[in-house]
């Protein structure tokens, strides 16, 4: 197993906060394989695709937002994110346990004041956020489902997605009465750092 050495470009994008996102990469290349994180091809591809690919996606949240991270996992993209973004409040929300108790021990280590994390499933948490963000939990019409309870009237969804992004929105579109939704956009974001940068689909909810 192989683990992805630290491109160039994370600096730029980290910034001064460079050294939390290697200690939370180092802390994933660690704890991946016993808890079941990332698989281990991913490692190879630890930094471009999972690391920074998510980072990017901080340019979207303003100041002072609140952000809940669904499903988030080894808290991707969510972690990521609140490094780059310490001036906005991320709530990491994930179902299993082992999982949420090594995330709140990252964000303890990490030191991040920004965030917080929810054991709990999306319908469960009862709580609602200016954004909320997700990266590989479902598609885009059940995560509408799942999360629109979640987010705020003016709010927004942020789904980090892939290539069939487009048919997902077109599938999607028919929920918009139904649940309130305003607008799709969909976003390439980071085309300034990455070579395979990251396609979000923006969702305004009414």
């Amino acid at each position: 197993m192989s683990v992805e050495l630290e491109p160039a470009v994370a600096k730029e994008i980290f910034g001064e906060r460079i050294e939390l996102a290697r200690a939370y990469a180092a802390a994933l290349a660690r704890d991946s394989d016993t808890l079941g994180l990332l698989g281990p091809r991913e490692l190879e591809i630890l930094w471009s695709r999972h690391i920074l690919n998510s980072a990017v996606v901080a340019q979207l949240v303003g100041d002072g937002k609140t952000v809940a991270d669904v499903g988030s996992g080894a808290g991707l993209p969510g972690i990521p994110m609140a490094i780059v973004q310490p001036n906005a409040h991320f709530t990491l929300i994930e179902p299993m346990e082992r999982r949420s108790d090594w995330l709140r021990q990252q964000v303890e280590l990490l030191g991040l004041t920004n965030v917080e994390v929810l054991r709990a499933r999306a319908e469960e948490v009862g709580s609602v956020y200016d954004i909320v963000t997700a990266r590989a939990v479902s598609n885009l019409s059940k995560l509408l489902r799942l999360t629109v309870d979640l987010i705020h009237s003016r709010g927004e969804l942020l789904a980090l997605k892939g290539s069939k992004a487009g048919e997902e929105i077109a599938e999607a579109k028919k929920l918009t009465k139904k649940l309130g939704i305003e607008s799709f956009d969909l976003l390439t974001v980071g085309a300034e750092y990455l070579a395979d940068p990251t396609t979000v689909v923006r969702i305004r909810l009414i």
